[in-house]
Formats: structure tokens, C-alpha cells, sequence
């Protein structure tokens, strides 16, 4: 089974991404399922319902978030609706929505998604590492295939998940920080690991924000109103290879597309599917 795990849906340009690059992106990875974070979908904060509607038409199976998850006072509503929008299962009891999913693929085959979020430099909510044990429990018994989406802002504390996890599930999948990283491996017992799968969205900005507001903010420390870059948007993305008998990675495949890279990927399965 092979799953696609994309990287921070940042405003418009990362929708635009999706929307025009993701079927191909599926077709030549031979995809079975496509997991994505999107709190940031919605202008760059937060999401709506109809954007999480637009995302799961265009082929998105599982939307996870974090701490933006809630910057659109309608998602309160909307996650109560919609079970393929997680949010982190370590939030207190009584929060709407849910941590967990348990996804089919088109040909009825099940993974097991939970997404948690860290507390170093973050909310101080319920212990991720407690937590996350008790909903691979809960999943494991429907299903052996699980990822975890570990939303956090310290590299210490995301290692330290996929340390904790490691043989227990099928991939740790780190996100929030925007820039991806060029560390995945498959740990000794099984788990495929990455620190941060990076931003789909627009890259020639600071983690997606226009650069003159966000620099402003460092050099005199002045609120600014943030809005979201346009400038060279890239699509990052993960594909990790699990063992369905196991539940365990067999490869991971970090990627990176530019527009014009997956314009020219759409092209060339065209012209394949063309001559068949």
C-alpha cells in the first residue's frame, strides 16, 4: 500500500496546487490513499467548509490540522459534521471533532490516521505521548496500517515521538513548521519518519506569509497584519510504503514539485495513457 501524506495546505496557491497537480501526482505514484494537512487552507489560517469540501472532491482522503484548526469560527461547527477532518486527539475532553480516523482506500483496504500536536512552544494541552497510545490501541484493532501526523514546533519533541512510536506504527509524519526536512528513514523497528514534510503553498515568503510583513515584525516588533505570499508555490509531499500484513514502512519517498513539474507530470501520464 502506498500513502501520500501532503504538507501544509497554505492558502489559495496550495489549494491551486492540489487542485491542479494532485490526480497526477496519485497516478504516478501509484497512490492507494492521500492524507493532508489543511488548518491552513483558508487564507493561511485556519479552514472553512467549503474549502474542506474542495479539497476531499479533489481526491484529498483525510484532513489533519493543529493549532490553527479552529482561526475560522465555522470549523467549529464544520468538524463536528465532517469525521475525515481531525483535529489533535490531545486536546481536552469535550472539544468538537476527532483525533482519529479510520480511512478506506477505493478498494476497501483501511489505514488508521491520528494526528497530535506538541507542547514545546505550544498550547499546553493534554501529554501527546499518552495520548497517542491510546488511539493506535484503539485503531489497531481494524486495521495493522497506521500514520500519525505529530504537529509540533520543536525537532526534539518530534524525534522523540518517532523514537516513541517506532514499531507501533506505520509512519510519524511531522508538520506545522512549514520547511521541509532531509531526514526520512525507516527506524530500526518499522516506522517510517519524517521531521517535517513541508509546506504546499507559496515558498518565496516566510512559511507562506508575505515577507515584508513577517520581516517587519522581526525588525521592530510591531504588530502587521499577515497575509498569505503568492510567489513560487511548491507542492511537498511524502509517499510512504507500508507492509499491510505488518502494518509496517518498507520505503519512504520524500518529494518536492514546482508548478511547471507537475504541469509536465500531467502531460507525461497523458501522453502515456494516450498511446495505450
Amino acid at each position: 500500500m502506498r500513502i501520500l501524506f501532503i504538507g501544509d495546505i497554505v492558502g489559495r496557491p496550495g489549494r491551486e496546487l492540489v487542485r491542479r497537480g494532485l490526480a497526477a501526482l496519485v497516478e504516478h505514484h501509484a497512490i492507494d490513499l492521500v492524507i493532508a494537512n489543511a488548518e491552513n487552507a483558508a487564507a493561511g489560517f485556519g479552514i472553512t467548509r467549503d474549502i474542506g469540501g474542495q479539497l476531499l472532491d479533489w481526491g484529498i482522503d483525510v484532513l489533519t490540522s493543529g493549532n490553527h484548526i479552529w482561526d475560522k469560527k465555522e470549523a467549529i461547527n464544520y468538524i463536528g459534521t465532517e469525521p475525515r477532518l481531525l483535529r489533535p486527539a490531545n486536546y481536552p475532553a469535550g472539544v468538537p471533532g476527532n483525533g482519529t480516523y479510520l480511512a478506506r482506500t477505493d478498494d476497501g483496504r483501511s489505514v488508521g490516521v491520528v494526528n497530535v500536536m506538541g507542547r514545546v512552544f505550544m498550547l499546553a494541552i493534554d501529554d501527546p505521548f499518552a495520548v497517542v497510545l491510546r488511539e493506535i490501541e484503539a485503531l489497531r484493532q481494524r486495521t495493522r496500517v497506521i500514520v500519525v501526523d505529530f504537529h509540533a514546533e520543536a525537532t526534539s519533541e518530534k524525534i522523540a515521538m518517532g523514537w516513541h512510536l517506532d514499531g507501533k506504527v506505520t509512519a510519524v509524519i511531522g508538520t506545522h513548521t512549514h520547511v521541509q526536512t532531509a531526514d526520512e528513514r525507516i527506524l530500526p523497528k518499522g516506522t517510517a519518519y519524517l521531521t517535517d514534510v513541508g509546506m504546499t503553498g507559496p515558498h518565496d515568503s516566510i512559511i507562506g506569509v508575505e515577507t515584508e510583513a513577517a520581516l517587519g515584525r522581526f525588525l521592530n516588533a510591531m504588530p502587521a497584519r499577515f497575509e498569505t505570499a503568492a510567489a513560487n508555490p511548491r507542492f511537498n509531499a511524502v509517499v510512504v510504503e507500508a507492509d499491510e500484513t505488518t502494518g509496517l514502512a518498507t520505503r519512504i519517498e520524500r518529494l518536492s514539485y514546482g508548478v511547471d513539474e507537475l504541469e509536465q507530470l500531467g502531460v507525461a501520464i497523458a501522453n502515456l495513457q494516450s498511446t495505450i
